[in-house]
């Protein structure tokens, strides 16, 4: 009979008992179109010509995007900007961020953090006043972007550039079989997403036109200046600036956790975004409620959800373990470092060394050839006699002798520095002097290669370990 165990080359999942997913999202999760078709050819799988090119364009998000505030920016020219109106629409533009930032990013599409419902109500409709899609819509988009970070799944991959990662993605069409599937389960078990999701033009509207102005109108009397400065023109800015989150955050700074991947921290995408510009830890950490982890760092969304907490009114609030964080913090500057390390010039590897006999060492040293031997290890120092700080007559009383004990303070306790400069000039190994110490350091590395080598396989050399540093010099040979 046949073997059941499976052999080399066999997959470990047999197919026909995996139940293939539809390209059809499910009746819990509805199609943004009802009437979307997945067998036929969507656009974007055509390439972009001078015939065909307004049809990739998703002419009402231009609309929306940049058509409207354009005409809030010419009608702004005959209406006066009051002060009041002014410190309006900044308190709604942080308003309505907070709603994308504490609401739809850092509660819903990661739950850092739990809300009551007067606080999920709240953000949820700020939110909606930004005008940037529903909870359900920005959060599955959001966790897909996570999932499949800088691939062609990701809704807005900055490795298609950075304005496509900025607003291509939103003024240009794409095909929802090339986004990445994520789930959703609980967004659509949530009655506040639910209700968000199927009144959402209404949201939209309300609190993104409607409420603005009648605070400014019934407030101190500027129906105009509210719908055009804290209305119209703050939509533009606060989506401009989430978008900074898709772009700039995956451009601009740093990337003290890992660099796999394109998130980075930079504190000016921090200030434009609320917070939202330490990308590279919120990456790493997605369940995390904070972005900024440093007092330091500007991070009002933090500081908001940490007030929140303090009322009553969040609860439950998700921390990383700093061990775990520190951790690939000093991963992170350990791969830095090796990168950095594998430029420099180590010397030749001790197992790489040809052996030289003792009287062959000896001789070739007696012949003019300027070799020295520190710890068992022949070092050609013929070209540095004549610059040797400590002038040419010291060094050259070493040649062809063991000059150990000379160079570990005999003579002088040399430097750090000194040790690296001399590593470079190996030529051998010797049969005598300190071999034995020398192959005893070799043996003790080979049993440590964790530690002392780094991710390439390439030997780590620490200050105060060079094979040629000796702590307690060894008999020598005379040096005189």
């Amino acid at each position: 009979m046949p073997s059941h165990q499976p052999v080399a080359g066999m997959s470990a999942i047999d197919p026909k008992y995996i139940s293939q997913p539809s390209a059809m999202a499910s009746t819990s999760e509805p199609n943004r179109n009802p009437k979307y078709d997945p067998k036929k050819p969507h656009i974007t799988d055509l390439p972009i010509t001078r015939q065909n090119w307004y049809k990739h364009v998703n002419w009402l998000n231009v609309f929306m995007i940049l058509g409207i505030p354009a005409m809030g920016l010419v009608a702004s020219y005959w209406t006066p900007l009051r002060w009041q109106t002014a410190a309006w629409a900044v308190i709604y533009y942080f308003w309505t961020g907070l709603g994308i930032t504490a609401g739809y990013h850092r509660l819903w599409a990661h739950k850092s953090y739990s809300a009551a419902l007067p606080l999920r109500i709240f953000l949820a409709a700020v939110g909606g006043g930004a005008v940037e899609g529903s909870i359900r819509w920005w959060s599955r988009d959001h966790r897909a972007h996570h999932r499949y970070t800088d691939t062609d799944k990701d809704p807005y991959s900055v490795r298609k550039g950075l304005m496509y990662s900025h607003i291509g993605w939103m003024v240009m069409k794409q095909n929802p079989k090339r986004i990445g599937r994520t789930d959703i389960t609980d967004l659509n078990e949530d009655p506040v997403v639910v209700w968000q999701h199927r009144h959402y033009l209404k949201v939209v509207f309300f609190m993104g036109l409607i409420f603005p102005t009648l605070v400014a109108g019934i407030g101190w009397g500027d129906w105009m200046g509210g719908y055009i400065y804290a209305g119209i023109l703050r939509i533009f800015f606060v989506q401009q600036a989430t978008f900074c989150v898709n772009s700039l955050a995956h451009w601009l700074g740093d990337q003290p956790f890992d660099d796999r991947n394109s998130p980075r921290d930079h504190v000016i995408t921090a200030l434009v975004t609320l917070g939202e510009g330490y990308h590279n830890f919120h990456h790493e950490f997605p369940s995390d409620y904070r972005n900024a982890i440093e007092w330091q760092q500007y991070d009002p969304t933090k500081w908001s959800i940490w007030v929140w907490s303090k009322l009553g009114l969040a609860h439950n609030l998700k921390q990383f373990r700093s061990n775990e964080i520190e951790k690939g913090r000093v991963q992170q500057l350990q791969k830095k470092l090796d990168q950095k390390r594998s430029k420099l010039d180590w010397g030749v590897p001790l197992d790489q060394l040809p052996v030289i006999e003792w009287e062959d060492y000896v001789e070739q040293a007696k012949n003019g050839r300027g070799l020295v031997a520190v710890a068992g290890v022949v070092h050609d120092v013929t070209d540095f006699i004549n610059e040797h700080p400590g002038g040419k007559s010291l060094i050259k009383s070493g040649l062809g002798k063991d000059a150990t004990a000379m160079f570990n303070g005999g003579v002088y306790q040399h430097s750090n520095g000194a040790h690296n400069l001399l590593s470079t000039m190996r030529v051998g190994v010797i049969r005598g002097g300190c071999e034995v110490e020398m192959w005893k350091r070799a043996q003790r590395e080979n049993k440590d290669v964790q530690y002392v080598k780094d991710d390439a396989g390439n030997a780590i050399i620490r200050a105060g370990n060079q094979v040629t540093k000796v702590q307690q010099p060894m008999n020598s040979a005379s040096a005189a």
